[in-house]
């Protein structure tokens, strides 16, 4: 394996400022290691989450010695790769964070210890890396993550976009044209966001605003954030579309549930049959609950992309049928968006996964002040 290290010395005499910075390349992709003037000798390998298509891989870990200050004020070093693609990478992500582990041992120093942390798509890569190559780590930390098994999480925005396309007909692109490869769906510019949601928005409340408000609390959104959702969700099902060539969903015989009538839903729903394999894709480290070592996920109470009661509750029960239960704790914060988790938060969080492991005392779960 060819790797090239650009290395950056800088001294600074202040606690948790970094001494070293490694930037390079790997097959993985481009990556950064943080090292501070106070290291302890341990390690935090970092997975970032989901980019849209037309971002940078390598501006994903942009800030990632402010964003994750906390950790090098403590004294460990930090080493995130950008994963060679963005979009719905999970798979090339687990990969990547383990090549990079593996050079950070040869260039660097076999640390005393290691700890495995995330967000969003990056914590279920997290919890990808603890099911495949947990023996290499000694806890992990989950914020916000894709906990389900991708498929699922995945089918989840299928769904809201075929009962919104039969409810609210012609807002956003229908399902046939996001997967049908050849048409003139693209993905949306995330400059173009805040325009783009305020016309699905405005398009929304003018259909039917007390319908909307039921459709949002089907799918365990608040009102305001509806039309964020689906902006969102357009692009990863065009990404999905892309990466397969085609549908890997089908849902000529879903039931759909819950919605103030159930019936005309089903009889408006957007029906479509698959014409790919699901299984190249998501089968590829697909979620098992197999863990072995401590793991702490920490979600907020509300989160708009990725809802806790449907993603914390599916990985429990995995971890539980394994009976993995030691392993596994779950805590919650009053945070009303998607990983949003203050600094202090974050410390907090990985200081009671430092001591989980230290002391070998499972934390009980609950809220997180």
């Amino acid at each position: 394996m060819k790797v090239i290290l650009l290395t950056l010395l800088v001294s600074f005499s202040l606690f948790g400022q970094i001494e070293k910075k490694d930037v390079g390349v790997l097959k993985g992709g481009t990556y950064q290691i943080l090292i501070p003037t106070n290291w302890n000798k341990k390690l935090v390998m970092y997975a970032h989450g989901y980019q849209f298509q037309g971002q940078k891989p390598q501006d994903a870990n942009l800030g990632l010695d402010k964003r994750l200050q906390v950790i090098l004020d403590r004294g460990f070093a930090i080493a995130a790769s950008d994963y060679p693609d963005v979009g719905f990478v999970l798979p090339e992500g687990i990969d990547a964070t383990e090549e990079l582990r593996q050079a950070f041992v040869k260039k660097v120093a076999k640390p005393d210890s290691t700890f495995m942390m995330g967000h969003s798509m990056g914590g279920g890569i997290t919890l990808g890396i603890m099911e495949n190559y947990g023996e290499n780590y000694h806890g992990a930390l989950p914020l916000c993550p894709l906990s389900s098994r991708p498929y699922l999480q995945c089918r989840k925005e299928f769904d809201m976009y075929a009962t919104f396309n039969g409810l609210f007909p012609r807002i956003i692109p229908s399902l046939k044209e996001i997967f049908d490869v050849n048409s003139s769906v693209g993905y949306v510019n995330l400059a173009q966001a805040g325009p783009k949601i305020g016309q699905i928005m405005k398009a929304i409340m003018e259909k039917d605003s007390v319908l909307a408000k039921a459709f949002a609390k089907r799918f365990d959104l608040k009102l305001k954030d509806l039309g964020g959702s689906l902006f969102f969700n357009q692009n990863v099902l065009r990404d999905l579309a892309i990466r397969f060539g085609g549908n890997p969903f089908d849902n000529l015989q879903t039931v759909y549930s819950g919605f103030p009538d159930d019936l005309l839903t089903n009889r408006l729903a957007e029906r479509l049959v698959a014409t790919k394999n699901p299984n190249p894709l998501f089968s590829r480290y697909d979620r098992t609950g197999n863990i072995n070592k401590p793991v702490l996920l920490v979600h907020t109470i509300y989160d708009q992309l990725i809802p806790p009661t449907y993603a914390v509750v599916n990985y429990e029960n995995m971890v539980h049928q394994l009976q993995k239960d030691q392993y596994f704790t779950v805590k919650y914060t009053n945070g009303q968006a998607h990983c949003a988790f203050t600094a202090q938060q974050m410390a907090t969080s990985f200081d009671t996964l430092r001591n989980w492991v230290k002391k070998g005392i499972k934390p009980q779960g609950g809220f997180l002040e």
